[in-house]
């Protein structure tokens, strides 16, 4: 089933029903949201409307619309914006809606133990972050292009796209560390963070390295919902590390990241 919103719809409390209500959760999986964006209107709506910059940080697949209407570079802007508020979301030029059903449905964005198996990278470093520090966590804006990472669920049209240098709300950052997590101490940190800022807190999710498991430990949220769960085993000559991805509006990064270091052991 698609759910098409409103133009200008806040995809949080739409995705949020899927699993608060029990009725709704019994019946539906939400598999991912995707967002449509206008290029030729893009750079107005992204500058002026905030639901426009949320539904870029909510998206687990951007399709961009009306290419054909504007030159190569702005396209090339626009695209370089919406990675920079949204790096785990593909995106894709689309000519007046010719989409494979494909890159529509079953994308399990909401799915992190399948995002797994679909990308074996998602612990990798990037190979062109910014912000790169050198020690157990870099503070970059992830560039992961997850081919299958998406998810079928409100399709929003708006906009985007000016220079690099615009600086959006929406913002993303990543957290990694070879260190393991203290359950206890990590459970406490992100409660309270989540208690604070959850309404600033787009999407987060990540594969975390916990001390007391031999298991890699499936961590998502969307607003002040969180969850996880246990995946595959580590494998025995693999590096075990932790890597977190958060979207969100003006959250202090600083804090989030001192905070997660401080719950390492």
């Amino acid at each position: 089933m698609v759910i098409e919103t409103t133009g200008l719809a806040d995809p949080g409390p739409v995705a949020q029903t899927f699993f608060m209500d029990d009725e709704v959760a019994e019946s539906y999986l939400l598999d991912s949201i995707l967002t449509l964006v206008d290029a030729k209107h893009a750079a107005a709506q992204l500058n002026d409307r905030q639901e426009a910059r949320r539904q870029v940080g909510f998206a687990d697949q951007i399709f961009i619309s009306k290419t054909d209407l504007v030159d190569k570079d702005e396209v090339d802007a626009l695209m370089h914006r919406l990675k920079h508020m949204n790096p785990r979301a593909p995106q894709r030029a689309v000519h007046f809606g010719e989409v494979a059903l494909s890159e529509v449905f079953d994308l399990r964005g909401f799915n992190l133990n399948a995002k797994l198996d679909i990308d074996p990278d998602f612990l990798k470093e990037e190979e062109h972050g910014h912000d790169h520090h050198d020690h157990d966590h870099d503070h970059d804006h992830d560039h992961d292009h997850a081919p299958g990472e998406s998810c079928d669920h409100p399709s929003h049209q708006h906009a985007g796209g000016h220079h690099h240098h615009h600086d959006d709300d929406v913002k993303s950052f990543v957290f990694r560390s070879e260190r393991a997590f203290d359950p206890a101490k990590l459970e406490d940190f992100l409660g309270a963070i989540v208690n604070i800022y959850g309404p600033r807190m787009l999407r987060y999710k990540g594969v975390l390295n916990m001390t007391g498991t031999d298991r890699k430990v499936i961590f998502q949220g969307v607003h002040q919902l969180m969850g996880s769960d246990l995946g595959p085993t580590w494998a025995p000559a693999e590096q075990r590390s932790s890597k977190m991805v958060f979207i969100g509006i003006d959250l202090p990064k600083d804090i989030l990241l001192q905070g997660l270091d401080q719950c390492l052991v």
